[in-house]
């Protein structure tokens, strides 16, 4: 059976409640209210709050020395800079090398949004070793994440509900049911986490980064952003371009997508995904155990959840697998070509009536450990998207919309057309119809694009190459599969990005690695 911890690691790279003790706090000794001059009080890292993900302190590093955390204070509005202020959770590891040859602080954010870059970066530091000869690596919880004050919204039986729901409505009961738990869902979010809410968007993020810049005393920030984390940092480079430094976009979110556009794109990426998985297991020379043929593949697959939404199978006890959650396990294990193979288990599984495995792939990108208690990564996800997404789909126009969703993907059409509704009931208005990262002025970005890329299609890229403006971005194509480049361990991706990181070498132009 797939391997639970293994799975779960994985699933903190990708794209949710409990309120955890702050970290060790920062000193209060600021100048005239003057946030730039705190001093932050970095002590060894204690386990992950279970809003982070819960598990184990984070382990030694290889040369003795410790993962430290710290809490930074920064505004809760920023229109009102020395007004209350909430906690910003840090963690880093010391840069390796000569002090000598130190550049500065790595700032990473791993995506989601919602996911904790306090627990994540431990998790894959290895990864980055050969940056962290010459960088401090320094990673955070963004606003309303984790113990950052963390977005709280239902508890975790409800939540257990949420994700057992029908995604995929058939009719007008079922459309009823879906909008009124969409509904429960956000009306629980006001009511536990009303303070915090309106003030999670992008940008009051990408201000909490460059306050952390000038905190960790770098004179630019230095960037590693994957997948939402390109949207995070475009839309810092745009408000600040004259401070930005080497920074990195994988896994390339397309900024000029309104969340319609998104949710079609990913239905491509996605069904993209399934077709390469299909092929890659029926090609072998070994017998596929679940098709004979690509297509035989994704028929069964289809018919698996068809008759799921009529009658569950038993999943981890008490919980049965629904075609929700069979579906949000299947897309898991399209995020990275590690999954694949328990993606083929948990289908041969389900089809002998055992629903385990999708339901652990759904678990792990639900955030919920075995124990049944989820991190906040659902809630934080919601909050971030809908305070920066303005527009408001109702069900007549996510109805109009299905035939376009559906020949985009047979298989996840429906499920993204209808999580297009999450939205519509949320006590705060969103910001804009798409990010604004238009960055003139900036140092040159590396963007770097996958082409077998689910849930951030490879055209992505490009797009963003074109909004950050002539002259700012340095475009890198992987002809490759799952989500992002980086951690692919491909030699000529992680060559090119290190010989930027490290040494300031761009790569050349229309560069493509295999």
């Amino acid at each position: 059976m797939a391997n639970p911890s293994r799975l779960r690691a994985a699933a903190l790279a990708t794209t949710a409640v409990l309120l955890a003790a702050p970290l060790a706090g920062c000193s209060d000794g600021t100048k005239d209210g003057d946030l730039t001059t705190q001093k932050l009080d970095w002590k060894d890292c204690p386990a992950p709050s279970q809003a982070e993900g819960g598990g184990s302190a984070p382990s030694p590093l290889p040369n003795g020395g410790t993962w430290q955390c710290a809490t930074m204070k920064a505004p809760l509005d920023w229109s009102k800079p020395k007004g209350d202020t909430i906690g910003i959770a840090l963690i880093r590891a010391r840069a390796s090398g000569p002090a000598s040859k130190r550049i500065g602080s790595l700032v990473f954010n791993f995506g989601g949004p919602g996911g904790s870059g306090v627990n994540t970066l431990p998790a894959f530091g290895s990864d980055y070793a050969a940056l962290r000869t010459r960088y401090d690596l320094v990673s955070f919880d963004p606003r309303g994440v984790g113990r950052s004050a963390p977005v709280k919204c239902e508890s975790d039986s409800e939540l257990d509900s949420y994700f057992q729901q029908d995604a995929t409505p058939d009719d007008s009961p079922e459309r009823a049911q879906l909008l009124n738990r969409t509904k429960q869902f956000n009306e629980a979010c006001e009511k536990n986490s009303k303070k915090i809410l309106p003030y999670v968007a992008t940008t009051d993020a990408a201000r909490d980064m460059d306050l952390m810049r000038q905190v960790l005393g770098d004179d630019k920030l230095h960037y590693f952003g994957i997948s939402y984390g390109t949207q995070l940092g475009g839309v810092y480079a745009h408000l600040f371009p004259k401070n930005v430094g080497r920074a990195v976009f994988d896994a390339v979110v397309d900024p000029t997508q309104n969340p319609e556009e998104s949710a079609l794109g990913q239905a491509k990426g996605f069904q993209l995904a399934l077709d390469n998985f299909a092929e890659d297991c029926t090609s072998k020379t070994t017998e596929c155990p679940i098709g004979n043929t690509a297509q035989d593949v994704k028929n069964r697959i289809a018919k698996l959840l068809n008759d799921l939404e009529k009658k569950p199978i038993p999943g981890i006890a008490p919980r049965q697998l629904t075609q929700t959650v069979a579906t949000n396990g299947i897309a898991q294990s399209l995020y990275s070509k590690d999954f694949w193979e328990y993606l083929t288990e948990g289908l041969e599984q389900a089809y002998a009536g055992d629903g385990r495995v999708l339901m652990l792939l759904s678990d792990s990108m639900n955030g919920r450990s075995e124990d049944g208690q989820y991190s906040n990564i659902t809630a934080a996800n919601i909050a971030i998207n809908c305070a920066d997404e303005k527009p408001r789909y109702t069900v007549d126009y996510v109805l109009g919309k299905l035939p376009e969703f559906r020949a985009a993907s047979p298989l996840f059409g429906d499920y993204l057309a209808w999580g297009m509704v999450s939205c519509t009931d949320w006590p705060v208005a969103g910001a804009a119809d798409h990010p604004d990262v238009s960055a003139p002025g900036s140092a040159p970005i590396l963007v770097v694009g996958n082409t077998g890329d689910p849930a951030t299609p490879y055209e992505g890229a490009k797009k963003m190459v074109d909004a950050l403006g002539k002259g700012v971005a340095v475009e890198l194509t992987y002809k490759g599969q799952g989500h992002g480049a980086y951690d692919s361990k491909n030699k000529c991706v992680q060559g090119a990005v290190n010989g930027y990181l490290l040494d300031g070498t761009e790569p050349k132009v229309d560069t493509v690695c295999s």
